[in-house]
């Protein structure tokens, strides 16, 4: 447990960030300063078990010794040579994700959002090339309640008004529909329609899970009428549900997986388109690229990833925990907890107005040596590293129920 009271360390950390940093973050009041595992160190020496993990970036844990060994060797042999030329290790390296994503090619870029983005375009210049729509009228149909990223043309089809108010104008060519409802799916696919993008979990808006058979309905509806069918498992892939990606649970193959966040090892930022070539062949010298995306560094750090996913073992954890997890979590339903979402080592959990709001726990398990996030208002979201022991997923579960307890009692 920790002191409420903050030491100069801690504000002179949080100060000076407050003052030179633009206020497009609202961070819980700790300065972080090491990190191992499951567990988080500020200034004063204070520990924290994290269940943010960088929202799901963190899969592997802080500090992994074998991603760090790796990033280490790679950083004292060659880190950036932009794609100008062929690094010696970037084959190898899509090679084994396109692998274990059952396809054939990648486009390696960096942030979540610049996999987004690409998508975007491939499937435009797919719908173009291959599908015949004509030049400037290819449209896409995303998900009421979507997070994909804050690029404009990614808040262009925002359903959140933070994330839109003043920032117009926005980018046109999407169509959203509520998240669940294929019938209004159907309704919106016309001629126009090159693709469907989709979180298969909503995890911005509250780790939403869809209803059974929501998956299979999106992917039947695009191969019916030749749409591409987009899976942003930039949050729910790369083990954190209990299988590489969630669309596995749904025994569904989109054309494109959106990959990032995790595919970093919490090291730096990884992200990746990844299809079969008769999609992402379409690109052409000079129709896109990155600079860093793909950079040796990367390359090395995204095999380590993917040869961790490749024995199952991150992926059990997270089923066998996870199980764990929710069980106790659900015993707070009528205790200050409202509602319980999520699979995996992956959870949104609905705090009873009536104690506070999802950060006003946050701060209260702050205290207690937990750091969890809050959004839209009531939902906490509990996302640990996927290395985390049942133990360590007790003492956090225990700190909730103590700060509900907390809250209830003082009215």
């Amino acid at each position: 447990m920790t002191d409420p009271q903050q030491s100069a360390a801690q504000q002179q950390s949080i100060a000076r960030i407050e003052t030179y940093a633009a206020h497009n973050y609202h961070p819980l009041p700790v300065a972080i300063a090491s990190g191992s595992g499951a567990w988080l160190t500020d200034v004063d020496g204070n520990r924290y078990l994290d269940f943010l993990s960088a929202y799901s970036a963190v899969n592997f844990g802080h500090s992994n010794p074998h991603l760090i060994q790796v990033a280490t060797e790679q950083l004292g042999r060659l880190a950036i040579t932009s794609r100008a030329v062929y690094a010696d290790n970037l084959g190898p390296f899509l090679e084994a994700l396109t692998t274990l994503c059952g396809k054939q090619m990648a486009l390696p870029m960096n942030t979540g959002v610049e996999a987004v983005e690409s998508a975007l375009k491939i499937a435009r210049k797919w719908g173009y090339q291959v599908k015949g729509v004509p030049e400037g009228a290819a449209t896409i149909i995303v998900m009421d309640g979507n997070f994909h990223g804050r690029t404009i043309s990614v808040v262009s089809f925002s359903s959140d008004t933070v994330a839109t108010t003043e920032f117009g104008p926005f980018t046109p060519g999407f169509v959203s529909v509520p998240f669940g409802d294929l019938d209004a799916l159907a309704a919106a696919i016309d001629d126009t329609t090159v693709a469907i993008l989709v979180e298969p979990i909503q995890g911005e808006a509250g780790v939403i899970t869809p209803p059974p058979g929501y998956l299979s309905g999106v992917r039947e509806l695009a191969t019916r009428h030749r749409v591409l069918m987009i899976a942003d498992e930039i949050q729910s892939g790369l083990g954190r549900t209990g299988t590489t990606f969630y669309c596995e649970q749904a025994g569904v193959i989109p054309d494109l997986y959106l990959l990032g966040k995790a595919l970093g090892g919490a090291i730096l930022p990884i992200s990746a388109v990844v299809g079969d070539a008769d999609v992402m062949g379409v690109l052409r010298p000079g129709e896109h690229g990155s600079t860093f995306g793909g950079n040796p560094l990367a390359a090395a750090v995204g095999l380590a990833v993917v040869e961790l996913l490749q024995t199952g073992e991150m992926q059990a954890r997270s089923r066998e925990l996870g199980t764990h997890l929710h069980t106790r979590l659900q015993s707070l339903l009528g205790h200050g907890v409202t509602q319980v979402r999520g699979v995996g080592l992956w959870a949104g959990v609905d705090i009873d107005p009536a104690l506070g709001t999802g950060r006003d726990i946050g701060e209260r398990l702050l205290s207690k040596g937990v750091i969890a996030k809050d959004t839209h208002g009531q939902t906490l979201r509990l996302a640990p590293p996927l290395v985390i022991t049942a133990d360590e997923l007790d003492l956090a579960v225990d700190a909730l129920t103590e700060a509900l307890a907390e809250a209830a009692a003082q009215g």
